[in-house]
């Protein structure tokens, strides 16, 4: 097993303001099968991190539209593949895709396999309501999404969004991990549970 990633760069447009942004992209799979996380803004470097790999999932953390722009190519090159988002964002996916229908609903506590590694579901509303994050212990790492960042949780500043529940989706969810679980986030650099955890104090008291 092993995970490979990727950046593609575009923007992220929500209530009527535009920022460009560096997306990361995670494909988690052995040499026969794989998933990805998330599907931003250019499809070629996404499909060449797959490879000749049966795609089996696009794995969507949340329906920010930088984060589901490509979501239609990866199809087209993998139509077997299942489009996976909680529902709650749908709101948000609409704004992106009206077309186009997730094909599962994710949930709390859901498991996904890809070759022999399981990936836990985690739902961490906040920064959008229907917010996953991917938890593979075997690997030991945890795909957070825009949920956690080095330094910090995700904007909470924009429509569907919320401090104090990201606040809480963070301390009950992600931060019982293992301390040494590796955080691989929606962007900028991966960090640890370790890392991050002393400092949600901080983070409270700076707010959003």
């Amino acid at each position: 097993m092993r995970v490979d990633h990727t950046v593609t760069s575009g923007t992220f447009s929500l209530d009527g303001g535009t920022w460009d942004v560096d997306n990361n992209v995670w494909v988690v799979g052995n040499d026969e099968e794989c998933v990805v996380i998330d599907a931003p803004h250019e499809a070629a470097p996404i499909l060449a991190a797959i490879g000749d790999r049966r795609l089996l999932a696009i794995l969507l953390t949340h329906a920010h539209d930088d984060h589901v722009t490509v979501v239609p190519q990866l199809l087209a090159a993998h139509p077997e593949a299942v489009v996976a988002l909680h529902p709650d964002d749908k709101v948000l996916w609409d704004q992106t895709h009206p077309e186009l229908q997730p094909t599962r609903g994710l949930a709390d506590g859901d498991r996904i396999r890809v070759g022999d590694v399981e990936l836990q579901v985690l739902h961490t509303p906040g920064h959008a309501p229907g917010a996953c994050c991917f938890y593979a212990p075997v690997l030991g790492v945890v795909f957070t999404g825009d949920t956690l960042f080095a330094g910090g949780p995700g904007a909470t500043g924009r429509s569907y969004s919320d401090f104090g529940t990201i606040i809480d989706s963070i301390t009950t969810k992600l931060f019982p991990l293992p301390p040494e679980t590796v955080v691989h986030t929606g962007h900028g650099d991966s960090t640890t549970i370790g890392a991050e955890s002393p400092s949600l104090d901080e983070w409270i008291a700076r707010g959003h």
